[in-house]
């Protein structure tokens, strides 16, 4: 691997690092201020919202500037959003900001990845990446867990600064003011990522130009014959993966009676599970092989469905490391094929964004269905269910889809073999 991307592993994780333990943060801090049920479950789809309004320019603005600028910047933007969350602002207008932040981040880094690197070294690249950032997840969400828990918060709140009133006195607004020096540590890595030396995109001067052309390129993905399965794939995974992170919280508290302290940690469980799964994919995978794995999918929504069978931890434990595995190693491959197939089809920022546009899509619309489902009373058990269901269903619909896919470009082939045979009788 070349030397910048060690530095882009570093810039991630601790971005990440913050992006989680600030998720924890604001769950808690809504608790703490009173609101309704509904609310701490409409933080992941708020958190995805401007992933979808801005996914038509942010993939042409990173094309159009250099990568480490990017997100730079896009870090900035997730330390105006902690800033507001501190100083009045609603806590889900608040974490909308960080979302606009990260949703310009994403594109450049993933990438800069295929910039930087050949396409022969993406399955490894992503799977140390995806590794990578499930680490951060599951420090980020122990991390988050415990600033808010008692034992350090109490110390958090005990510092003061000589005579300056911070406005800082619950224990979530002590873990969101800590969390600002991880962005900013982030940041620092940022402006030291190398120049690829590959040449801009320049955005035109009317901005709602890039609409049609994102659509060109979302519709061209999905009439690639292996864009279309991986993006597909790609797409159910995080929009599931994305809720499941609250719903494990909200699980935690109903069969286990756990705090948000306690219930950080088993979101970190599932976390070490998809870290050891992506890196053994990212060894034993090849980029070819990546529609394989589509199996696992149906597999990961029959083990959400038996979760609300569990009411022990020693059984919860394991259980989530598996249900975390079959995920990290479902993603990774699809994850780079995703990326090769749209870089050689538009460009490494304009694929990532239309992967994100449909992947924070299907967060949005899940999240906001279960957060307006909690709000009319459906229980953790119910929501478990039906996220389960739409896992193993549509993964083996997917699954179909590519067997015909196959199935077709065999018939094609066969086709034109025998009309070149024919031509040669002839």
């Amino acid at each position: 691997m070349k030397r910048g991307f060690y530095t882009i592993m570093a810039a991630q994780f601790f971005s990440s690092l913050a992006d989680n333990a600030l998720f924890v943060a604001a769950v808690e801090l809504l608790k703490t201020n009173g609101a309704p049920k509904w609310q701490p479950a409409a933080l992941v789809p708020m958190f995805a919202l401007f992933y979808v309004i801005l996914a038509p320019f942010v993939g042409a603005y990173a094309d159009a500037r250099p990568k480490g600028n990017v997100m730079f910047v896009s870090n900035a933007i997730k330390v105006i959003g902690c800033l507001m969350m501190l100083f009045g602002s609603h806590p889900l207008l608040a974490y909308a900001i960080v979302g606009l932040g990260a949703a310009a981040y994403s594109p450049a880094k993933y990438g800069i990845l295929t910039e930087l690197l050949p396409a022969s070294q993406l399955v490894k690249a992503n799977g140390w990446i995806e590794g990578l950032t499930i680490s951060s997840i599951i420090l980020g969400v122990l991390l988050g867990g415990q600033l808010v828990g008692h034992a350090i918060s109490s110390h958090l709140l005990a510092f003061d600064f000589p005579l300056i009133n911070t406005g800082i006195d619950s224990a979530p607004e002590a873990a969101i003011s800590l969390l600002i020096v991880l962005y900013a540590i982030a940041a620092w890595f940022n402006l030291r990522i190398p120049d690829t030396g590959v040449e801009m995109r320049p955005m035109p001067r009317n901005k709602f130009e890039l609409l049609p052309d994102f659509w060109s390129c979302n519709s061209a993905l999905w009439r690639d014959k292996l864009g279309q399965i991986s993006l597909a794939t790609t797409t159910l995974f995080w929009g599931v993966s994305g809720n499941l992170r609250y719903i494990v919280l909200a699980w935690s508290a109903a069969a286990l009676g756990y705090s948000t302290t306690q219930a950080s940690s088993l979101v970190g469980v599932v976390a070490i599970g998809t870290a050891v799964g992506a890196i053994l994919a990212s060894m034993r995978m090849r980029l070819e092989h990546a529609p394989k794995v589509m199996p696992l999918g149906i597999a990961m929504g029959v083990l959400v469905i038996l979760m609300n069978f569990i009411d022990n931890v020693w059984v919860a434990a394991p259980f989530l490391i598996l249900l975390g595995g079959l995920g990290g190693f479902l993603v990774v491959p699809m994850n780079a094929l995703l990326q090769h197939r749209g870089h050689n089809l538009m460009g490494a920022g304009r694929s990532i964004a239309v992967q994100n546009f449909n992947e924070q899509a299907c967060i949005l619309s899940l999240g906001a269905g279960y957060s307006l489902s909690t709000g009319m009373g459906l229980s953790a058990f119910g929501a478990i269910t039906g996220f389960g269901i739409v896992v193993a269903g549509f993964m083996w619909l997917i699954q179909r889809w590519h067997k015909s896919n196959t199935i077709h470009h065999k018939v094609q082939l066969d086709h034109l073999i025998s009309i070149a045979r024919s031509d040669k009788t002839h």
